[in-house]
């Protein structure tokens, strides 16, 4: 009997074992089935984090914006412009270019301002650079109304510095990645870029090369301000370079070949430039004559298109910053006609001119405009030239009230250029061929 109760007991306590596995088995599974989910999404959000941490939120927020209809974002950049200037008169130019009118107090006394503010990922068919008022040389001025007709430009303002009996540009001025001049006092540039701006001091870092010499360039196009200076002078100088310094040379250079040498101005080559400086410099180089002309900037901003000079800084990232003293502009002080160009961190344009020297307008002060420019939202803005120059054109017209009428004759300008595609040039011919046909 006792054995049969404790075969009994066996099967029984292994069958409470089997049923005590079964139910651990089975809550398993049922934890697992509720884990995993949430072990998935921990995962989930482990890889977010991860990928978060790599990926450019101003670049997602671009795209985003970017994959808008381009009714939506009219839609709201007007809303935009709208709400920015609500006491202004605000003129439809293009989609995503406005120009807007107002009048700002300063101490109980009125400036009249124009701004141009453009969103250029909608107005997707215009671009932003500087022009010079001759195609094929420095030493030319006109109006500005000229120079933006030139370049079917539906606004422009005026450009950097310049010389004003010659018109040659004082400072950085590069158009389509080619140096026209070269800096002044390292001061303050705009760069553009295909996809934005950037502002920096911009210095010059050229060099010729030849014969085992390698010569450092102190500028491109400008005026002497030493003698020990080795300046290069290319064609859109003039036919001739200036004398050489006092115990100095010029040689001339074409196709990388010197093909003279000379204190006496010389012919500027089409194909070349001439080099003038010390003597003791440059007479190395005649040895075998082949030279290289090598020339960037600091910084070297790769990519950049255009650079146009002005100065001093009025906004270096997003803070108000004005540096007269180090970029030898104490000159421009005081209260003065203004020309501003600025952006914003979505890369809208904003193109500002102040007129000033009337009861009317009384001008702003160089701090004024540097804090006028962060108001609008300017992450970097420099001043252009200013004084008699500063004139806005938008849509054919000159839209401030420069001191002459029309404004001044200026040697180059910062324009908003309708850009011809190869379909408006296809059907432009078209239209030729069918003339030519019918008559």
């Amino acid at each position: 009997m006792d054995t049969i109760l404790s075969r009994k007991n066996l099967v029984m306590s292994g069958l409470i074992e089997k049923a005590f596995c079964l139910s651990v088995i089975l809550g398993v599974v049922c934890l697992q089935a509720m884990v995993m989910p949430q072990a998935i999404m921990a995962d989930d959000v482990l890889i977010a984090h991860k990928s978060h941490a790599s990926v450019d939120i101003k670049g997602i927020k671009e795209k985003i914006l970017v994959e808008l209809s381009p009714e939506v974002r009219k839609q709201k950049f007007d809303e935009y412009i709208k709400e920015k200037y609500p006491k202004a008169v605000i003129k439809d130019v293009r989609d995503g270019v406005k120009h807007i009118k107002l009048t700002k107090y300063y101490n109980g006394r009125p400036v009249r301002i124009n701004i141009l503010e453009a969103d250029l990922k909608i107005a997707k068919n215009l671009e932003v650079m500087p022009v010079l008022s001759s195609s094929d040389r420095l030493q030319s001025r006109r109006t500005i109304s000229t120079i933006a007709n030139s370049k079917n430009a539906i606004a422009a303002i005026n450009g950097t510095y310049f010389k004003f009996q010659s018109g040659v540009p004082l400072g950085t001025l590069m158009i389509d990645g080619k140096v026209y001049t070269g800096p002044v006092y390292d001061r303050v540039a705009l760069g553009i870029f295909d996809n934005g701006f950037d502002v920096a001091r911009v210095q010059l870092n050229a060099a010729l090369s030849g014969s085992g010499e390698k010569i450092k360039v102190d500028n491109i196009n400008q005026p002497r301000m030493l003698s020990t200076h080795v300046l290069v002078y290319t064609p859109e100088w003039g036919k001739y370079s200036p004398y050489a310094p006092k115990y100095g040379m010029s040689l001339r250079v074409a196709d990388g070949k010197i093909t003279k040498a000379s204190a006496n101005p010389l012919d500027i080559p089409e194909n070349g430039y001439v080099v003038s400086g010390p003597k003791k410099l440059l007479q190395p180089l005649l040895k075998n004559k082949d030279v290289k002309l090598s020339i960037k900037t600091v910084p070297e901003w790769n990519g950049v298109k255009h650079i146009i000079s002005g100065g001093p800084y009025l906004v270096k990232n997003g803070e108000v910053f004005v540096d007269m003293t180090a970029q030898k502009l104490g000159a421009i002080g005081g209260r003065n006609p203004r020309t501003a160009v600025g952006y914003t961190s979505d890369n809208n344009l904003i193109l500002v001119t102040a007129d000033g020297r009337e009861g009317s307008s009384i001008g702003m002060t160089l701090m004024e405009l540097a804090r006028f420019m962060k108001s609008l939202g300017c992450i970097g803005a420099i001043n252009l030239d200013g004084g008699g120059s500063t004139v806005m054109y938008v849509d054919g017209n000159v839209v401030n009230k420069p001191q002459v009428r029309g404004g001044i004759p200026l040697s180059n300008a910062l324009v908003l250029s309708v850009i011809e595609n190869d379909n408006d040039t296809d059907v432009a011919k078209s239209s030729d061929e069918s003339a030519k046909d019918n008559s």
